[in-house]
């Protein structure tokens, strides 16, 4: 059965007529299922549990980022897969990299059925599919037993594995989110000379399977949604999770 996780934010009046057309639509696409509507009372992480000993055959997460980020880590190892339409144009990026741009494309993706086994990271006991993020300052990176990176100048460090449009990465660097790897993006921006009109970015790019981030002052961002204090040991789980994409993904 299908399952349509529902955010608490859609329980907002100004998304009854969108939720209205897609549940219009995945009926003319003969997607029925059923819809669990999340709320202050009624955790999603508990109901896409209580769902999975039911015997759901996917998991559709209707919402944004940080609705994905409650549930994957449910779905690790699991052949029942995920699948997204997004809601909104803000904090969608995990969507759009995966192919994803609107409702009715997402209602038509899920109909198609296309699917990828892709990896996800982990952070201590955390896990992401796009990215997990941290300002340069005070923050230091721990490569191996004797090798470290301090950043000192203004930037952010990602730990990426979806590659994210807000990111601009050389044409040459490519993010593949089923290679087993994560990319570590270390972005600082220079200051402005008199020969510049603008400043300058510098970027420092490691193919990893394994980094400690440490900054006792800033917290780590996990797909732009959850906050998390370091230290965070950050590894990748090949192929830790079950997805259906869109033809028009970035990988």
């Amino acid at each position: 059965m299908n399952i349509f996780i529902y955010d608490s934010f859609l329980n907002q009046k100004k998304y009854d007529r969108l939720l209205a057309r897609i549940e219009t639509r995945i009926t003319d696409l003969g997607l029925n299922g059923k819809i669990s509507r999340s709320s202050l009372m009624r955790n999603i992480g508990e109901t896409v549990k209580n769902e999975l000993k039911r015997g759901a055959k996917t998991i559709i997460a209707v919402g944004n980022n940080k609705t994905i980020s409650q549930i994957i880590g449910l779905l690790v190892g699991s052949s029942v897969p995920l699948a997204i339409i997004p809601i909104g144009e803000e904090n969608n990026d995990i969507a759009r990299g995966l192919g994803i741009e609107s409702v009715d494309q997402a209602c038509d993706i899920l109909s198609a059925r296309l699917l990828a086994r892709l990896d996800l990271g982990l952070a201590n006991q955390n896990y992401f599919l796009s990215d997990a993020t941290i300002e340069n300052q005070g923050t230091v990176v721990d490569m191996s037993d004797n090798y470290t990176i301090e950043a000192t100048k203004t930037g952010l460090i990602h730990v990426l594995n979806l590659a994210n449009a807000k990111i601009k990465l050389p044409p040459k660097v490519k993010i593949l989110p089923d290679d087993g790897v994560l990319e570590l993006v270390i972005s600082a921006q220079s200051k402005k000379n008199l020969f510049s009109k603008s400043a300058r970015g510098d970027q420092s790019i490691f193919k990893i399977k394994k980094v400690i981030i440490n900054n006792p002052k800033a917290q780590l961002i996990l797909d732009g949604s959850i906050s998390m204090p370091t230290p965070a040991t950050i590894t990748v789980v090949k192929q830790g999770l079950n997805v259906i994409v869109g033809k028009s993904r970035n990988f």
